[in-house]
């Protein structure tokens, strides 16, 4: 009886033939998809990329892995240049070079054909997501109900808006993560990277998560999600997702009248920026928001818009 353990991939992770001609390839590239990336973001991007890559490398007939060259490689980027941005394109270029590396790694190839390729230049002097004004997010959450859900909602927003938080940081915090020190609030983030962000709260974002804990009763439940779904419809309650608070936020947002297209990470840059304009500075913004880099928070800084409207009132036609 063979105790030989088979591995086989959920359909979400299987690669088409041109990355799978031999079993050692096969395994191979699911470990650069499982081991390698732990981001499930990252991993989604880089699965659609190699598999765009292999749809056009069935077009135009290269059937063999060994078959790939650098000019494939850069007539594929070419030809995404075409129909997506630039952005994009390079995410594309460096999903295939980290999986040609590592299949050249794992001798499955012997040189990585996208290595020598260059993207499309981008620069970037100013972030493109959708910034609220001060006065429109204050409105946005005074005018939220004061009910279990409203309280719920009202927090989450404040946790973005307060502490320059990701989505995704604020939907991982648990019960414990919202905690007293000093006699300050403060919430524990869990960024990107694994990395752990402690940052206190503003009084408006205490009065916020302590009214909201209250009312939901999850002070008993450290362990528990801080930000939960009512349990209406599956009768049990669940952490919220990403695309939960995006319809959340859409939904507050039509209720005040913003006609401003937001989305969840619109209450990160509008932090950013408020606090900028009331003096703060740079450094601490990137402090706050857990950047890497001062060129990254600089991205989000919006007060140049307003300017620019201004000036923009001065041709007197």
């Amino acid at each position: 009886m063979s105790t030989e353990i088979v591995l086989s991939p959920a359909l979400a992770l299987r690669q088409p033939a041109l990355f799978t001609p031999t079993p050692k390839a096969a395994r191979c590239v699911l470990e650069f998809f499982t081991a390698q990336i732990n981001n499930d973001h990252t991993r989604k991007a880089y699965l659609n990329a190699t598999r765009r890559f292999a749809k056009w490398c069935d077009t135009y007939g290269i059937a063999r892995l060994a078959d790939v060259q650098a000019i494939h490689v850069a007539a594929f980027v070419k030809h995404l240049q075409g129909e997506f941005s630039a952005p994009t394109v390079k995410q594309h270029l460096a999903a295939l070079r980290m999986l040609f590396d590592w299949l050249v790694v794992g001798h499955i190839l012997e040189v990585n054909p996208a290595h020598a390729v260059r993207g499309p230049k981008y620069v970037v002097k100013k972030g493109k997501t959708p910034v609220l004004t001060a006065g429109e997010a204050r409105e946005l959450l005074d005018c939220i109900e004061p009910d279990l859900v409203g309280l719920r909602d009202r927090a989450l927003i404040g946790v973005m808006v307060y502490t320059f938080a990701r989505i995704n940081a604020v939907l991982e915090m648990k019960v414990k993560d919202y905690f007293v020190q000093g006699r300050r609030g403060w919430v524990r983030l869990h960024e990107k990277g694994g990395k752990e962000h402690e940052v206190p709260c503003h009084h408006n974002l205490e009065q916020y998560l302590d009214e909201y804990i209250a009312a939901a009763g999850i002070a008993a439940d450290p362990e528990g999600p801080l930000f939960r779904t009512t349990g209406r419809k599956t009768g049990e309650q669940h952490p919220m997702w990403q695309q939960d608070a995006y319809r959340m936020i859409q939904r507050r947002a039509a209720a005040v009248g913003i006609k401003t297209k937001i989305g969840n990470h619109t209450f990160r840059a509008t932090g950013i920026t408020a606090y900028l304009k009331n003096k703060g500075t740079l450094e601490t913004a990137e402090h706050i928001a857990n950047h890497e880099s001062p060129r990254t928070t600089k991205l989000y800084d919006r007060r140049q818009d307003e300017i620019s409207l201004d000036e923009v009132e001065r041709i007197a036609i």
